[in-house]
Protein backbone atom coordinates (compact mmCIF):
# COMPACT_ATOMS: atom_id res chain seq x y z
CA UNK A 1 0.00 0.00 0.00
CA UNK A 2 1.28 3.47 -0.89
CA UNK A 3 2.52 5.20 2.27
CA UNK A 4 1.17 8.46 0.83
CA UNK A 5 -2.39 7.17 1.30
CA UNK A 6 -1.73 6.69 5.02
CA UNK A 7 0.03 10.04 5.40
CA UNK A 8 -2.71 11.83 3.49
CA UNK A 9 -5.25 10.50 5.95
CA UNK A 10 -3.30 10.86 9.20
CA UNK A 11 -2.00 14.35 8.33
CA UNK A 12 -5.59 15.58 8.13
CA UNK A 13 -6.16 18.20 10.90
CA UNK A 14 -9.25 16.52 12.46
CA UNK A 15 -7.39 13.17 12.64
CA UNK A 16 -4.39 14.87 14.25
CA UNK A 17 -6.69 16.36 16.88
CA UNK A 18 -7.90 12.83 17.68
CA UNK A 19 -4.32 11.74 18.38
CA UNK A 20 -3.68 14.96 20.30
CA UNK A 21 -6.54 13.98 22.62
CA UNK A 22 -5.03 10.52 23.14
CA UNK A 23 -1.61 12.04 23.78
CA UNK A 24 -3.10 14.34 26.42
CA UNK A 25 -4.32 11.31 28.38
CA UNK A 26 -1.07 9.38 28.01
CA UNK A 27 0.92 12.40 29.23
CA UNK A 28 -1.60 12.96 32.06
CA UNK A 29 -2.55 16.44 30.92
CA UNK A 30 -5.61 18.09 32.49
CA UNK A 31 -7.06 18.76 29.04
CA UNK A 32 -10.81 18.12 28.91
CA UNK A 33 -13.88 19.27 27.00
CA UNK A 34 -16.62 20.23 29.45
CA UNK A 35 -20.04 18.62 29.22
CA UNK A 36 -22.42 18.99 27.48
CA UNK A 37 -20.26 20.23 24.58
CA UNK A 38 -19.37 16.71 23.28
CA UNK A 39 -23.09 15.97 22.95
CA UNK A 40 -23.56 19.24 21.06
CA UNK A 41 -20.75 18.27 18.67
CA UNK A 42 -22.44 14.90 18.07
CA UNK A 43 -25.78 16.53 17.32
CA UNK A 44 -24.12 19.03 14.99
CA UNK A 45 -22.32 16.33 12.98
CA UNK A 46 -25.47 14.21 12.63
CA UNK A 47 -27.53 17.19 11.46
CA UNK A 48 -24.81 18.36 9.06
CA UNK A 49 -24.30 14.99 7.40
CA UNK A 50 -28.06 14.31 7.26
CA UNK A 51 -28.87 17.69 5.71
CA UNK A 52 -26.13 17.45 3.11
CA UNK A 53 -27.03 13.86 2.29
CA UNK A 54 -30.69 14.80 1.87
CA UNK A 55 -29.73 17.67 -0.41
CA UNK A 56 -27.55 15.38 -2.55
CA UNK A 57 -30.33 12.78 -2.62
CA UNK A 58 -32.80 15.44 -3.80
CA UNK A 59 -30.47 16.11 -6.76
CA UNK A 60 -29.87 12.48 -7.72
CA UNK A 61 -33.33 11.07 -7.02
CA UNK A 62 -34.08 7.41 -6.33
CA UNK A 63 -32.80 5.52 -9.36
CA UNK A 64 -31.38 2.02 -9.93
CA UNK A 65 -27.87 2.95 -8.71
CA UNK A 66 -29.25 4.47 -5.51
CA UNK A 67 -31.48 1.46 -4.83
CA UNK A 68 -28.56 -0.89 -5.51
CA UNK A 69 -26.31 0.89 -2.98
CA UNK A 70 -29.06 0.95 -0.33
CA UNK A 71 -29.86 -2.75 -0.79
CA UNK A 72 -26.17 -3.69 -0.48
CA UNK A 73 -25.95 -1.61 2.69
CA UNK A 74 -28.94 -3.43 4.18
CA UNK A 75 -27.50 -6.79 3.15
CA UNK A 76 -24.20 -6.07 4.95
CA UNK A 77 -26.03 -4.73 8.01
CA UNK A 78 -27.90 -8.04 8.30
CA UNK A 79 -25.04 -10.36 7.35
CA UNK A 80 -22.25 -9.03 9.57
CA UNK A 81 -23.91 -9.46 13.00
CA UNK A 82 -25.07 -12.98 12.11
CA UNK A 83 -21.69 -14.49 11.26
CA UNK A 84 -19.95 -12.35 13.92
CA UNK A 85 -22.17 -13.91 16.60
CA UNK A 86 -21.31 -17.47 15.62
CA UNK A 87 -17.58 -16.65 15.50
CA UNK A 88 -17.72 -15.03 18.93
CA UNK A 89 -19.85 -17.82 20.42
CA UNK A 90 -16.88 -20.19 20.07
CA UNK A 91 -15.12 -18.24 22.84
CA UNK A 92 -17.79 -16.29 24.73
CA UNK A 93 -21.13 -16.74 26.46
CA UNK A 94 -24.30 -15.84 24.56
CA UNK A 95 -24.84 -12.40 26.10
CA UNK A 96 -21.35 -11.04 25.41
CA UNK A 97 -21.30 -12.65 21.96
CA UNK A 98 -24.61 -10.94 21.16
CA UNK A 99 -23.44 -7.54 22.41
CA UNK A 100 -20.12 -7.61 20.51
CA UNK A 101 -21.73 -8.98 17.33
CA UNK A 102 -24.33 -6.19 17.42
CA UNK A 103 -21.62 -3.61 18.08
CA UNK A 104 -19.58 -4.71 15.06
CA UNK A 105 -22.66 -5.27 12.92
CA UNK A 106 -23.76 -1.66 13.33
CA UNK A 107 -21.87 1.43 12.20
CA UNK A 108 -19.99 4.49 13.42
CA UNK A 109 -21.34 7.74 12.01
CA UNK A 110 -18.13 9.59 12.91
CA UNK A 111 -16.01 7.02 11.04
CA UNK A 112 -18.29 7.58 8.05
CA UNK A 113 -17.94 11.36 8.36
CA UNK A 114 -14.16 11.02 8.57
CA UNK A 115 -14.24 8.86 5.43
CA UNK A 116 -16.24 11.53 3.58
CA UNK A 117 -13.64 14.12 4.61
CA UNK A 118 -10.93 11.81 3.23
CA UNK A 119 -12.73 11.45 -0.11
CA UNK A 120 -13.14 15.21 -0.36
CA UNK A 121 -9.42 15.67 0.38
CA UNK A 122 -8.35 13.34 -2.44
CA UNK A 123 -11.06 14.56 -4.83
CA UNK A 124 -13.13 11.37 -5.16
CA UNK A 125 -16.87 11.81 -5.70
CA UNK A 126 -19.54 9.84 -3.82
CA UNK A 127 -23.33 9.77 -3.76
CA UNK A 128 -25.17 11.76 -1.10
CA UNK A 129 -27.55 8.82 -0.82
CA UNK A 130 -24.80 6.98 1.08
CA UNK A 131 -26.00 8.94 4.12
CA UNK A 132 -29.29 7.07 3.74
CA UNK A 133 -27.26 3.85 3.51
CA UNK A 134 -25.52 4.74 6.77
CA UNK A 135 -28.87 5.36 8.46
CA UNK A 136 -30.26 2.04 7.23
CA UNK A 137 -27.20 0.17 8.55
CA UNK A 138 -27.41 1.34 12.14
CA UNK A 139 -30.46 -0.49 13.48
CA UNK A 140 -30.59 -4.03 11.97
CA UNK A 141 -27.70 -5.24 14.15
CA UNK A 142 -29.57 -4.14 17.28
CA UNK A 143 -32.66 -6.10 16.27
CA UNK A 144 -30.65 -9.18 15.25
CA UNK A 145 -28.64 -9.07 18.47
CA UNK A 146 -31.74 -8.91 20.62
CA UNK A 147 -33.43 -11.68 18.62
CA UNK A 148 -30.36 -13.88 19.15
CA UNK A 149 -30.36 -13.07 22.86
CA UNK A 150 -34.00 -14.13 23.07
CA UNK A 151 -33.42 -17.30 21.04
CA UNK A 152 -30.13 -18.60 22.41
CA UNK A 153 -29.85 -17.38 26.02
CA UNK A 154 -31.00 -20.08 28.43
CA UNK A 155 -31.91 -17.48 31.05
CA UNK A 156 -34.55 -16.07 28.69
CA UNK A 157 -36.47 -19.31 28.12
CA UNK A 158 -39.21 -18.36 30.55
CA UNK A 159 -39.07 -14.60 30.00
CA UNK A 160 -41.41 -12.66 27.78
CA UNK A 161 -39.52 -10.55 25.25
CA UNK A 162 -40.78 -6.97 24.94
CA UNK A 163 -40.55 -6.64 21.15
CA UNK A 164 -42.24 -3.24 21.17
CA UNK A 165 -39.48 -1.83 23.36
CA UNK A 166 -36.79 -3.59 21.32
CA UNK A 167 -38.05 -2.11 18.04
CA UNK A 168 -38.50 1.32 19.61
CA UNK A 169 -34.91 1.26 20.86
CA UNK A 170 -33.61 0.06 17.49
CA UNK A 171 -35.40 2.50 15.21
CA UNK A 172 -36.04 5.53 17.43
CA UNK A 173 -32.70 5.82 19.17
CA UNK A 174 -31.54 9.47 19.03
CA UNK A 175 -28.85 9.15 16.37
CA UNK A 176 -31.08 7.25 13.90
CA UNK A 177 -34.02 9.58 14.54
CA UNK A 178 -31.94 12.73 14.04
CA UNK A 179 -30.21 11.41 10.93
CA UNK A 180 -33.48 10.38 9.29
CA UNK A 181 -35.09 13.68 10.25
CA UNK A 182 -32.20 15.76 8.88
CA UNK A 183 -32.12 13.62 5.71
CA UNK A 184 -35.84 14.22 5.10
CA UNK A 185 -35.44 17.96 5.75
CA UNK A 186 -32.51 18.10 3.32
CA UNK A 187 -34.51 16.25 0.66
CA UNK A 188 -37.61 18.40 1.18
CA UNK A 189 -35.85 21.76 1.04
CA UNK A 190 -33.37 20.88 -1.70
CA UNK A 191 -30.79 23.35 -2.98
CA UNK A 192 -32.50 26.43 -1.53
CA UNK A 193 -32.58 24.88 1.93
CA UNK A 194 -28.96 23.71 1.78
CA UNK A 195 -27.74 27.13 0.60
CA UNK A 196 -29.38 28.76 3.61
CA UNK A 197 -27.80 26.27 6.05
CA UNK A 198 -24.41 25.81 4.34
CA UNK A 199 -22.57 28.59 6.27
CA UNK A 200 -23.15 26.69 9.54
CA UNK A 201 -23.36 23.05 8.45
CA UNK A 202 -20.93 23.18 5.54
CA UNK A 203 -18.25 25.82 6.07
CA UNK A 204 -17.77 25.06 9.78
CA UNK A 205 -18.04 21.28 9.43
CA UNK A 206 -14.33 20.42 9.71
CA UNK A 207 -13.93 22.70 12.72
CA UNK A 208 -16.67 20.91 14.65
CA UNK A 209 -15.27 17.56 13.52
CA UNK A 210 -11.88 18.54 14.96
CA UNK A 211 -13.48 19.37 18.33
CA UNK A 212 -15.40 16.10 18.32
CA UNK A 213 -12.38 13.98 17.44
CA UNK A 214 -10.31 15.73 20.09
CA UNK A 215 -12.89 14.62 22.65
CA UNK A 216 -13.03 11.12 21.13
CA UNK A 217 -9.24 10.90 21.48
CA UNK A 218 -9.55 11.69 25.19
CA UNK A 219 -12.30 9.09 25.66
CA UNK A 220 -10.60 6.38 23.58
CA UNK A 221 -7.29 6.74 25.43
CA UNK A 222 -9.06 6.35 28.78
CA UNK A 223 -10.80 3.19 27.51
CA UNK A 224 -7.48 1.65 26.46
CA UNK A 225 -6.73 0.91 30.10
CA UNK A 226 -9.80 -1.37 30.21
CA UNK A 227 -8.49 -3.60 27.43
CA UNK A 228 -6.68 -5.86 29.89
CA UNK A 229 -10.13 -7.32 30.64
CA UNK A 230 -10.87 -8.50 27.11
CA UNK A 231 -8.05 -10.90 26.19
CA UNK A 232 -5.99 -11.33 23.04
CA UNK A 233 -8.74 -13.10 21.04
CA UNK A 234 -11.05 -10.09 21.22
CA UNK A 235 -8.28 -7.58 20.56
CA UNK A 236 -7.39 -9.48 17.37
CA UNK A 237 -11.10 -9.73 16.53
CA UNK A 238 -11.48 -5.93 16.83
CA UNK A 239 -8.85 -5.40 14.11
CA UNK A 240 -9.28 -8.41 11.83
CA UNK A 241 -13.10 -8.39 11.70
CA UNK A 242 -13.37 -4.82 10.34
CA UNK A 243 -10.90 -5.69 7.56
CA UNK A 244 -12.82 -8.89 6.77
CA UNK A 245 -16.18 -7.08 6.74
CA UNK A 246 -14.82 -4.30 4.56
CA UNK A 247 -13.30 -6.83 2.14
CA UNK A 248 -16.69 -8.48 1.63
CA UNK A 249 -18.23 -5.06 0.99
CA UNK A 250 -15.47 -4.20 -1.50
CA UNK A 251 -16.15 -7.45 -3.37
CA UNK A 252 -19.89 -6.77 -3.47
CA UNK A 253 -19.31 -3.19 -4.56
CA UNK A 254 -17.08 -4.36 -7.40
CA UNK A 255 -19.46 -7.11 -8.51
CA UNK A 256 -22.47 -4.78 -8.51
CA UNK A 257 -20.49 -1.94 -10.12
CA UNK A 258 -20.78 0.75 -7.48
CA UNK A 259 -18.76 3.89 -8.05
CA UNK A 260 -15.36 4.07 -6.35
CA UNK A 261 -16.56 6.57 -3.72
CA UNK A 262 -19.75 4.67 -2.93
CA UNK A 263 -17.90 1.35 -2.65
CA UNK A 264 -15.37 2.93 -0.30
CA UNK A 265 -18.08 4.30 1.99
CA UNK A 266 -19.91 0.94 1.95
CA UNK A 267 -16.66 -0.80 2.93
CA UNK A 268 -15.95 1.75 5.64
CA UNK A 269 -19.44 1.43 7.09
CA UNK A 270 -19.20 -2.37 7.00
CA UNK A 271 -15.84 -2.25 8.75
CA UNK A 272 -16.87 0.22 11.44
CA UNK A 273 -18.36 -0.53 14.85
CA UNK A 274 -20.89 1.35 16.93
CA UNK A 275 -19.84 2.96 20.21
CA UNK A 276 -22.99 5.02 20.88
CA UNK A 277 -26.29 3.53 19.65
CA UNK A 278 -25.60 -0.20 20.12
CA UNK A 279 -23.88 0.03 23.54
CA UNK A 280 -26.83 2.09 24.77
CA UNK A 281 -29.29 -0.50 23.43
CA UNK A 282 -27.31 -3.44 24.82
CA UNK A 283 -27.01 -1.85 28.25
CA UNK A 284 -30.78 -1.42 28.32
CA UNK A 285 -31.88 -4.71 26.73
CA UNK A 286 -29.00 -7.13 27.46
CA UNK A 287 -27.75 -6.06 30.89
CA UNK A 288 -26.05 -9.45 31.35
CA UNK A 289 -23.40 -8.44 28.76
CA UNK A 290 -20.34 -6.66 30.11
CA UNK A 291 -19.96 -3.11 28.68
CA UNK A 292 -16.36 -3.18 29.92
CA UNK A 293 -15.73 -5.64 27.05
CA UNK A 294 -17.71 -4.48 24.03
CA UNK A 295 -17.31 -0.72 24.50
CA UNK A 296 -13.47 -0.62 24.71
CA UNK A 297 -13.25 -2.95 21.69
CA UNK A 298 -15.16 -0.57 19.43
CA UNK A 299 -13.98 2.71 20.91
CA UNK A 300 -10.36 2.06 21.87
CA UNK A 301 -9.34 -0.37 19.09
CA UNK A 302 -11.61 -0.41 16.02
CA UNK A 303 -12.38 3.32 15.91
CA UNK A 304 -8.71 4.50 16.08
CA UNK A 305 -7.69 1.73 13.66
CA UNK A 306 -10.32 2.71 11.11
CA UNK A 307 -9.75 6.45 11.10
CA UNK A 308 -5.95 6.12 10.93
CA UNK A 309 -5.09 2.95 8.98
CA UNK A 310 -8.45 1.45 7.94
CA UNK A 311 -9.50 4.35 5.72
CA UNK A 312 -6.37 4.29 3.49
CA UNK A 313 -6.33 0.47 3.57
CA UNK A 314 -9.92 0.15 2.31
CA UNK A 315 -9.31 2.82 -0.31
CA UNK A 316 -6.20 0.94 -1.44
CA UNK A 317 -8.30 -2.22 -1.93
CA UNK A 318 -10.83 -0.28 -3.97
CA UNK A 319 -8.29 1.66 -5.99
CA UNK A 320 -6.54 -1.62 -6.88
CA UNK A 321 -9.78 -3.08 -8.25
CA UNK A 322 -11.36 0.00 -9.81
CA UNK A 323 -8.10 1.53 -11.05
Amino acid sequence: MDINLILQNILNPPILFFFLGMLAVFLKSDLSIPQPLPKLFSLYLLIAIGLHGGYELSKSGLDFNVAKALLLAMFMAILVPIYSYFILKTKLDTYNAVAIAATFGSISAVTFITGITYLQTIGVEYGGYMVAAMTLMESPAIVIGLVFAALFAKDNENEKTDWKEILREAFLNPSVFLLIGALIIGMSTGEKGWDSMEPLFGTLFKGFLAFFLLDMGLVAARKIYELKKVGSFLIIFAIVMPIFNASIAVGLGYFFELSKGDAFLLALLSGSASYIAVPAAMRLSVPQANPGIYLPLSLAITFPFNISLGIPLYYFFINSLWG
